[in-house]
C-alpha cells in the first residue's frame, strides 16, 4: 500500500499546479477565505488524556528515568514493563464525546475554524486509517473522531483543518529503551512505538541518526491520508518539520496538498520557525506574537492553559479578559488566534474551558465587527505596554493600562480597542490627534461621530492637538471595549 500511495502522490504533482519545489511552491497564494478568519479551536485529544498528568508529552516523560511523569506511572500503574503507554489505549473510551455537542460550543465561542489534533507525537491517529492499526477508529473510542469533527464543521459552516504531530514520533519514545519497559517490544514497522530512536540534543536539526527514508515515506503517507480523507482546508505542522532530512518530503506534500486543495478553494500549512520558504505557507508562532503588525497574514497558537496542551487534573488557566487583550492585539497586526482547549478522556470539556470559550463568543457576538474580517490600519497599537516577540511567550504577564489601544478597519470603519478600561471612562486615542505647531497629524481626516461597541449610550468626543478625547458615563467592562470610529 506504501508504494501505490507514493505513485499516487507522485501523479497529483506531475499532472497538478504545484511542484515539489521552492520555486513551483513560491507561486503559492493565501487563499481569501483564510484572512478573513481571525479565530479558532485547536484541540488537543488523545490517550494522553487519560493520565491526565503533566501535559500532552506524557507518553515521553513516562519513560524519563526520575522525572514526575515516570515517579507517577510507577506509583499509580506500577512498572512500566507491565503497564506501558500502549495499555492507556483500552481506558481512552470517550464515552461522552460528541462532535455535534462541540461544535455547538465552538459555535457559540465565535470560532471560525478549528485544528483538531490528527496523530500527536504518541503514535496514535484519531482517525480511520490505512495506513496503521493504531487508531481511534479500530482501538479506544473505535470511532473516526476527525472524520465526525470535520462534518460537524462544514455542517456549521465553520472551517476544518487537521494537525499532525507525527514527525517527533521518530524519537520520542525513545527513552523508554534506557531500562526494562515495553518500548522494546514492539520492534515490528508500522507497530505503535515504531522507531523509538534517540532524543537529539535540543532537538537538533541535523541530528544523526536521521529520520530513515522508510520512515519520511510512511510520514508522507499518513499526512495525504489526512488530506484524502477529509479534506482539511487547513494543515498544521509541529516544529520538527523543519529537519534538514524533512525538507524533500515536506515540499512533496506541500505540492501534493495544494494541488488537491485547488478543488476546495484552496488550503493553508501552517508552519514554525523556518521549516518552509517564506511565502510557500503561514508561519506560526507557539505560544507567542509578533510585536509589531506585519505586510503578511500569520498566526499565534496558544491554550486556555499555560502548562498544559491537554486536559490534566492540575491546569494553571488563563483568565478569558488576558485571552482576548491577546486576540485584539494579534489581530491588530495580521494575525488569527488558534486557541488550543484539552477535553477529558471520556470527551466532555472541561468546565474552566468551556467558560472562557462562552466569555469569549460573548465579547466576540458585541465586538466581532471590529475582528472578523477586519484588516490592519495605519497603526496597529498605541500605549506604553510591549509585547516580548516570539514564541513560548505567553508566561509573560502583560499589564495592560487604558492608553493601550489597538486598532483595525472594517466597513468603512476604525475601530479603536482600549485594553483596559478605565473607570472614570476617560479615554485619549493619542494617533488621532490634530495637527499643531510642533508636529503633524498622525491622522488627518475628519472624525464624524464614536459610537462604543455594545452599549447604547453616546459618548461625549473632541479633538485637540494631544488626541481624540471620548468621555463615557455608564461604560464598564473587565475585557477590552471597542469603539466605532467614522471618519470621512
Amino acid at each position: 500500500m506504501l508504494k501505490e500511495y507514493l505513485r499516487k502522490i507522485d501523479e497529483v504533482i506531475e499532472n497538478g499546479k504545484y511542484q515539489d519545489t521552492w520555486k513551483s511552491l513560491a507561486g503559492y497564494r493565501v487563499p481569501d477565505w483564510y484572512a478573513d478568519c481571525k479565530f479558532g479551536i485547536f484541540i488537543h485529544w488523545g490517550v494522553y488524556s487519560v493520565p491526565a498528568f503533566g501535559s500532552e508529552w506524557y507518553s515521553r516523560n513516562m519513560y524519563i528515568q526520575g522525572s514526575d511523569e515516570y515517579e507517577h506511572h510507577i506509583s499509580t500503574y506500577g512498572a512500566h514493563k507491565d503497564f506501558g503507554y500502549k495499555d492507556f489505549i483500552p481506558m481512552f473510551k470517550a464515552e461522552q464525546f460528541s462532535a455535534d455537542g462541540w461544535l455547538d460550543l465552538f459555535q457559540r465561542a465565535g470560532a471560525q475554524y478549528i485544528v483538531p489534533v490528527a496523530e500527536h507525537h504518541d503514535g496514535f491517529q484519531m482517525y480511520r486509517s490505512g495506513i496503521s492499526r493504531w487508531n481511534a477508529y479500530e482501538m479506544g473510542p473505535k470511532r473516526d473522531i476527525i472524520g465526525e469533527l470535520s462534518e460537524a464543521a462544514r455542517k456549521r459552516g465553520i472551517i476544518n483543518g487537521a494537525s499532525s504531530h507525527r514527525i517527533e514520533h521518530w524519537f520520542f519514545m525513545g527513552h523508554g529503551r534506557e531500562f526494562e519497559s515495553d518500548i522494546t517490544e514492539h520492534e515490528k514497522y508500522g507497530d505503535f512505538y515504531f522507531p523509538a530512536m534517540p532524543e537529539p540534543e535540543h532537538h537538533d536539526l541535523f541530528s544523526k541518526p536521521e529520520p530513515s527514508r522508510e520512515y519520511l515515506e510512511d510520514w508522507l503517507v499518513r499526512c495525504c491520508e489526512i488530506v484524502d480523507r477529509f479534506h482539511p482546508r487547513i494543515v498544521y505542522f509541529d516544529w520538527w518539520i523543519e529537519h534538514s532530512a524533512v525538507k524533500p518530503y515536506l515540499r512533496k506534500f506541500a505540492a501534493y496538498y495544494y494541488n488537491c486543495a485547488e478543488e476546495w478553494g484552496g488550503g493553508v500549512i501552517n508552519y514554525k520557525h523556518d521549516a518552509f520558504q517564506f511565502g510557500t505557507a503561514v508561519v506560526d508562532i507557539e505560544r507567542g506574537q509578533f510585536a509589531e503588525a506585519k505586510p503578511f497574514l500569520w498566526q499565534t497558537d496558544t491554550a486556555v492553559a499555560r502548562n498544559s496542551w491537554c486536559y490534566t487534573e492540575n491546569n494553571d488557566y488563563k483568565k478569558p479578559d488576558e485571552i482576548l487583550c491577546d486576540l485584539v492585539d494579534i489581530v491588530s497586526k495580521n494575525g488569527r488566534l488558534l486557541l488550543n482547549i484539552g477535553p477529558k478522556a471520556d470527551g466532555t470539556i472541561p468546565d474552566e474551558d468551556r467558560k472562557i470559550l462562552l466569555e469569549i463568543g460573548r465579547w466576540l457576538e458585541i465586538n466581532g465587527e471590529a475582528i472578523y474580517g477586519s484588516k490592519v490600519w495605519r497603526y496597529a497599537a498605541e500605549g506604553p505596554t510591549k509585547i516580548q516577540e516570539g514564541q513560548f511567550a505567553d508566561g509573560v504577564h502583560k499589564d495592560y493600562t487604558s492608553k493601550d489601544i489597538r486598532f483595525t478597519v472594517n466597513n468603512g470603519f476604525l475601530y479603536a480597542a482600549v485594553l483596559r478600561y478605565p473607570r472614570d471612562g476617560s479615554v485619549t486615542i493619542e494617533s488621532l490627534r490634530e495637527a499643531d505647531a510642533s508636529h503633524l497629524p498622525l491622522f488627518h481626516g475628519i472624525i464624524r461621530d464614536v459610537d462604543v461597541l455594545g452599549s447604547d449610550e453616546k459618548p461625549v468626543f473632541s479633538r485637540d492637538e494631544k488626541g481624540l478625547h471620548i468621555q463615557t458615563r455608564s461604560v464598564r467592562s473587565e475585557y477590552p471595549v471597542v469603539f466605532r470610529i467614522a471618519m470621512d
